[in-house]
Order: structure tokens, then sequence, then C-alpha cells
């Protein structure tokens, strides 16, 4: 199934609005406006903005359940969480998505069934995999390449597999854990390892179009791995910048599709933004 222009721009919208919620929370995180620890996605949004936007075209009836990693932000905003919400919940604010006491890394939107992380590495792996195996909802538990290398994350891959849950492992691949390599961290890639368990897995880049094509030849039918290769843009709690020379997805869309998408999704941010503050 190929991914159409119309598709791809959809993709680009859910994928804008991440970002420049990324962009204006590092600049509150700079000024010392928000005063906790902050996990950014700046730089992989378009994983979850392409999942997110295959399920809004081909099953938006299907009652799913998604279960994010600790930097979930662009996952919680792909999938219809609630931005005000968000940001309240950065702020410290009880009207926030957690009532102010979960943070950067344990947002939740009930009503979307979007699940936080609960601060152990990885432990959303075999709570998600619990979760599936107990109602039998399509899920897709987004992890990070470190805690994808958690004990108990890898025997979940084992029960899923046994069981043939409908659920995807969506391995969000930036190559480091805080500044650590992959390379200096393990000898195996994470698509091997699922395939060992008798999983169907893949190894791709972040671009939306292998992405779509790969997913939609394996729907809700079997448990799947994708090891989705992507770069973040800002330090493990958005403390600094690895390195300005980073490959950006969303320079790509800007030269394809221009300007416009994103500048809307900034105003609505700014907007959102300073609203919330005055409830503060």
């Amino acid at each position: 199934m190929k991914l159409d222009k119309a598709t791809e721009l959809l993709i680009y919208e859910k994928a804008s609005l991440c970002r420049a919620f990324e962009e204006e929370v590092f600049k509150n995180l700079q000024n010392k406006n928000i005063k906790i620890p902050v996990y950014l996605s700046a730089g992989q949004e378009f994983i979850a903005s392409t999942f997110a936007v295959f399920f809004d075209k081909f099953f938006p009836k299907t009652k799913k359940q998604i279960f994010i990693q600790h930097r979930g932000h662009a996952t919680y905003l792909a999938f219809g969480g609630d931005l005000k919400k968000l940001i309240l919940e950065l702020l410290g604010s009880s009207k926030g998505c957690a009532n102010g006491m979960g943070g950067s890394a344990s947002i939740q939107c009930r009503e979307k069934n979007i699940y936080g992380h609960d601060g152990l590495m990885g432990s959303h792996g075999p709570i998600a995999v619990g979760a599936c195996f107990g109602n039998n909802f399509p899920t897709l538990c987004f992890i990070g390449d470190a805690a994808a290398e958690e004990d108990y994350f890898l025997a979940s891959l084992g029960w899923a597999s046994t069981k043939k849950l409908p659920i995807w492992f969506i391995v969000e691949d930036n190559n480091l854990s805080i500044l650590t390599e992959k390379k200096v961290r393990r000898n195996w890639e994470m698509d091997d390892v699922a395939k060992s368990f008798g999983l169907t897995s893949f190894d791709i880049e972040d671009k939306p179009k292998d992405i779509w094509e790969t997913f939609s030849k394996n729907l809700i039918k079997k448990p799947c791995l994708f090891n989705i290769r992507t770069n973040r843009l800002y330090w493990h709690a958005g403390a600094g910048i690895d390195d300005p020379n980073t490959l950006d997805r969303q320079k790509d869309y800007i030269t394809k599709f221009g300007y416009e998408i994103i500048n809307n999704a900034q105003r609505k941010v700014k907007k959102a933004w300073n609203k919330c503050q005055k409830l503060i």
C-alpha cells in the first residue's frame, strides 16, 4: 500500500504540531519556566505521526491502546492527546494530563487509551503485553533502543510471540542511551532478537513512506517489531543539542510542502501555551 501525497500531508501536519510543541518546551526550559526534567522527542516525531495517521485512515473505529516511552510527547500528541493538558502537566498544574504528578515522562490520556511510562526503563513493554493478552485490543508499544535492552522487555517479546498477540513494538532507535552509543552497549540489534523469538521484525529508517509501506503489509494479524532508526535533536533531558548537523526529517518536508503548516502549528502551540500560563 503506497503512501499518497494527501496522506503524507496529514502526517506532516501531525509531525509539525509535535515539533512546534517541543521547540516551545525547549525555549521554556532555557528560560526556567519549566522546573522539572523533560524528555523531548524532537527529531523522532514522524514515527508516531505515521502510525497515528495509518490508524486514523484505515481503522478509525478500532479500539486500540498505546503505551508510550518516557520520551513520549510526540506519541501523546500524534494519537490525539490533549495539547493544553500536556502543557499544564509540564508546568506542574493539577489540571495536567497526569494531575501534575507525572511530569514529562509519565503522561497519559485515558480518553484515547494512551498509557504513560511508570519510570522503570522498559517496564511498559510487559505491561503492554499483559494488557493486550487480557483484552486482545490492537496494541502499540513505543520504546527506546536502550529500554528495549532490559531483560523483562525481551521476555515480553517471547510471550507476545507465543500467544500471537495483536501487538506492535516500535523501537525508536536514536542510537543513544543518554550519551552512550549502541556499539558500546551491545553487539546485537533488536530486529534480530525479535526474529529469534519468532516475531516478524523489520529494521527501517524513519521515513514515513518506508514506515507506511512496511506496516501496511503487516496489519492487525500478528505481533511485529519495527526497529526504526531515527535521530533525536536534544539531549536526554532537554538540556542541550546533540549535533546541529544531525539529520532532521522535518527539513525534507518543509522543502516539499513549504512553511505554512509548520508556521500554523507554531502559532497554535504558542496560543495554547499562553492560555495555560494564565491558568497557573
